[in-house]
């Protein structure tokens, strides 16, 4: 069982007594409620048991086996901890007072105020105070110590058992009685400090016996608590006794704190255990980062001390490269393990000497200051062979540099007398054409001084040769047979030049005769061309007329352009002798011509080609202007047809819609006379249909041929249309017009005098005619028919009336709206009102409708139509399937509320 000696050994006076007062200031009349006690008598006594077990003893009933003191020392002796008086072994009544008396102060010692319990009532065997006196204890040394988030006793074991039980479903502990009567509250508990011990999702909450029962057993099987109450005593009771709960959880409470305090214990010790394995691992890796630091420097120092000479200077700079690798690749790696070999010891040292362990000491040689050591020899080593390279260097660098200048030189002249030869021996001068051959002399004259500048190279690289044969230079043979090779190359070069020059000059004489004649040909080719492209535009030149005038413009123009077509040839053949002699002169002085006249792009078969092109267009062009006048003579014939039947047709709708308007402002008789006589004005309207549709297909055949002028009528096919949908929307808005007036004087009882009047107040102040009334036309209207609407308060009754005439803004009232303000100016309506004293004689005077009386009372259809479309009723008196109409009833005439 649980150890109460820690906690009761540290308890004060001040806050315990007050909270002991609170508690002990317990109801007894409640203790009087038979099945309470009989709770409070189970509990109490296992709870005393569970204690008196440890000095191999126990009572049976409680109230019996306390009376002579004896077992009650016994028991706070166990639960405390600490010797009690010794008791006096005397049966009379008198040694039973003092045994009890010194466990009462025993008691009040440990800051306990016992209220209205004295010694007599328990040597009596009341078992009403010895209960109070049992709970006493239990709740000064089971409860009161009990602390979770800064509350303690019983507020805290709430506490505690809130938290633990949180995430469990169909769990919420409130308080000490009812929150706990299903069971699932107990196993909520274990549960979550023991889940091996709980299936806690195969338990159901209608099942509270069997939950108490296997919470209880598991407890007193697995975590040594004995079972203090009943399934049934607690299912049985309508609220199960607070104190017999109180003291069955604060035993789980010291079950499980203990079981904590284990765990806290096993945490510090791993904690304790990682650290020494951490430091363990860092001295592992210290000493393995340190030798391989070493061998590396080992086997490196004795490559920087070797000394070995080489022949060439590529062969040092190889060996600079590889130092200059060994520095650049393979060193910073080491420096960066040199500096966080230095890291690892001084942090190793830091967290041995902030855990209180001894400090680390490396195997012998692996020192930070045995590696400082190794590493300042590996420097030196390398800062000797760092120089003895550079010196190596520059040693072979004097010796190479004679050399080196030679093929320097060498290098730079055969460069410039690569292609030379060939370019000199070329005879691209029997193609070119004179300013060609001009440009390739002055060339040539500028590569006769670049020879001359060479010379001195050329001297300069047989002196140096000269040089490196008299120091004996090891490559001296090859550096002979380049250098002889330079100076054959420059003798023959020489030759090739001078025989050049005298070719070109000879070919530039024989071009200038030819230049001449290729300069009269452009002059004359070009405008003579730009005429035969001008021609062949024209000849090919889309033309777009409307008019026969047009065409017959272009058949003029054509013509004259064919009678100067003699003179064009002529000016063509002599154009074409000129080329002739060209190649006449070219043959007998054997010059090779490119073929290509510098003066211009025009050929002489170009010419050719485009003066036949031009001489096939001159018929076609014939065949096509005569076409198009054709085809004039025909479009001309289909506008006079348009224009005849279109001016008809014009007249025709214009006319008609000046009756239609005479007969919406004139009309006479009654409203179904005035209804039938326009119904068949508008069937004889409609008999002109056929000339329309005939109309229709004079325009097709317009639209067809492309016709977009006709000076023969002023109407469009476009404006015709819109005219004749204009009178038949007239015609069909002025017969509804008629239609509603008849709605309305059916509707609101309007004599057919009464609408005669409104019509004749309306056409009066109709001015312009238009079917509408503007706003002052509209006031003059009301003042006439006697409505104040002309000082300030008649100005806001009038704003009031056009907003119901015309609620759009428009500025204007149409006949419909005027007649259907006065009809309900002078007629009686129904108003949401009526509707819902209506709907409410059906509801039987509730304030909701059920669908099924609904459709008890209404046709189908609207009953359905009035069902789907009320709301839900939501008063305090709503019924299932209420429905709400008077809501109903205000949104049909659009009002937010009665």
């Amino acid at each position: 069982m649980v150890d109460y000696h820690a906690a009761n050994n540290q308890s004060s006076t001040g806050g315990v007594q007050i909270y002991m007062e609170q508690e002990n200031d317990w109801d007894r009349d409640l203790l009087l409620d038979p099945a309470w006690e009989k709770q409070q008598r189970k509990t109490f006594t296992a709870w005393c048991n569970s204690h008196l077990r440890k000095s191999g003893t126990q009572i049976e009933n409680i109230e019996e086996d306390f009376r002579d003191g004896l077992k009650l020392m016994l028991l706070l002796e166990v639960i405390a901890g600490e010797r009690l008086p010794k008791p006096e072994r005397g049966k009379m009544r008198v040694h039973k007072i003092n045994n009890v008396n010194k466990a009462l102060d025993f008691i009040s010692r440990k800051g306990v105020k016992l209220v209205s319990i004295g010694a007599e009532e328990i040597v009596d065997g009341n078992a009403k105070m010895t209960l109070g006196m049992i709970w006493t204890i239990i709740l000064r040394f089971a409860i009161q110590d009990i602390s979770v988030e800064e509350t303690s006793a019983k507020e805290g074991l709430l506490l505690w058992c809130q938290r633990k039980t949180a995430p469990y479903k169909n769990v919420n502990v409130q308080n000490f009685h009812i929150s706990w009567k299903d069971g699932l509250a107990f196993n909520a508990l274990i549960h979550r400090h023991r889940p091996d011990l709980i299936d806690y999702d195969s338990l159901r909450k209608d099942d509270p016996v069997t939950n108490l029962n296997n919470a209880f057993e598991v407890a007193e099987k697995h975590l040594d608590i004995p079972k203090m109450l009943d399934a049934e005593d607690i299912v049985g009771t309508l609220r199960p006794d607070e104190k017999a709960i109180m003291t069955y959880v604060s035993c789980f409470y010291h079950a499980f704190s203990g079981a904590q305090k284990a765990e806290t214990a096993a945490n510090r010790i791993c904690k304790v255990l990682a650290v020494n394995q951490e430091n363990e691992q860092m001295m592992e890796d210290y000493e393995k980062l340190a030798s391989d630091l070493l061998e590396w420097i080992r086997r490196t120092v004795p490559w920087l001390e070797n000394r070995t000479q080489e022949k060439t200077v590529q062969d040092m700079q190889a060996k600079q490269e590889d130092f200059r690798d060994y520095r650049c690749v393979h060193k910073p790696p080491k420096v960066q393990e040199k500096c966080q070999l230095e890291i690892s010891f001084n942090t190793l040292q830091t967290k041995l000497r902030l855990s209180n362990r001894p400090a680390f000491m490396p195997s012998e040689g692996r020192m930070v200051s045995d590696i400082n050591g190794a590493w300042h020899t590996l420097e030196g080593a390398e800062k000797g062979y760092e120089e003895w390279i550079l010196s190596e260097i520059r040693r072979l660098e004097r010796l190479e540099h004679l050399a080196e200048k030679f093929h320097q030189k060498a290098a730079i002249h055969e460069s410039w007398t690569d292609g030379k030869e060939a370019m000199l021996t070329q005879k691209d001068y029997e193609t070119s054409t004179l300013s060609e051959v001009k440009a390739l002399l002055r060339k040539h004259e500028a590569f006769e001084s670049d020879l001359a500048a060479h010379q001195d190279r050329v001297e300069q690289i047989a002196a140096i040769a000269q040089e490196l044969n008299e120091l004996d230079y090891y490559d001296s043979a090859k550096v002979n047979a380049r250098c002889q090779k330079i100076c054959d190359q420059w003798d023959s070069l020489g030759t090739l030049t001078l025989n050049r020059k005298e070719s070109l000059e000879r070919t530039e004489k024989q071009l200038e005769s030819i230049d001449e004649l290729y300069l009269e040909y452009a002059k004359r080719a070009a405008p003579f061309n730009n005429w035969m492209e001008g021609a062949m535009e024209d000849l090919q030149d889309m033309f777009i007329v409307h008019n026969i005038e047009e065409i017959q413009g272009l058949i003029t123009a054509h013509e004259q352009f064919k009678s100067t077509l003699s003179e064009a040839n002529k000016e063509r053949e002599a154009i074409q002798s000129i080329q002739a002699e060209v190649q006449k002169i070219a043959q007998s002085n054997g010059i090779k011509l490119s073929g290509a006249n510098p003066y211009t792009t025009i050929t002489p078969e170009s010419i050719d080609s485009k003066w036949e092109k031009a001489m096939a267009m001159v018929p076609l062009r014939d065949t096509a202007l005569q076409g198009e006048l054709n085809k004039q003579n025909s479009n001309d014939t289909l506008r006079a047809k348009f224009a005849t039947q279109a001016n008809i047709v014009g007249a025709y709708i214009q006319e008609k819609m000046e009756e239609i308007g005479r007969i919406s402002i004139e009309m006479n008789g009654t409203l179904e006379d005035q209804l039938t006589n326009l119904r068949d004005y508008q069937t004889n309207i409609m008999s002109y249909m056929p000339e329309i549709n005939k109309l229709e297909g004079s325009h097709q055949l317009i639209q067809e041929a492309l016709i977009f002028d006709n000076q023969y009528t002023s109407y469009t096919m476009e404006h015709l249309r819109v005219g004749w949908e204009q009178l038949l929307t007239t015609i069909a808005r002025t017969i509804n017009e008629v239609e509603n007036q008849i709605l309305t004087r059916d509707a609101k009882g309007i004599s057919q005098e009464q609408l005669f009047e409104y019509r004749a107040s309306f056409n009066h102040f109709d001015k312009d005619h238009s079917g509408a009334l503007k706003a002052e036309e509209f006031k003059a209207c009301l003042i006439s028919l006697g409505y104040d609407v002309e000082n300030d308060k008649g100005d806001s009754e009038f704003a009031r009336i056009m907003s119901i005439v015309d609620p759009n803004g428009s500025g204007a009232v149409t006949f419909q709206a005027f007649i259907d303000f006065m009809s309900t100016e002078t007629t009686d309506t129904d108003t949401a009102d009526q509707v819902i004293a209506s709907f409410k004689i059906l509801a039987a005077d509730k304030t909701f409708i059920t669908a099924e009386e609904l459709r008890r009372e209404l046709p189908p259809d609207q009953a359905e139509y009035c069902i789907a479309r009320m709301a839900p009723y939501t008063g305090p008196d709503a019924a299932p399937g209420a429905l709400d109409y008077m809501s109903f009833s205000t949104a049909l005439y659009g009002e937010s509320d009665l």
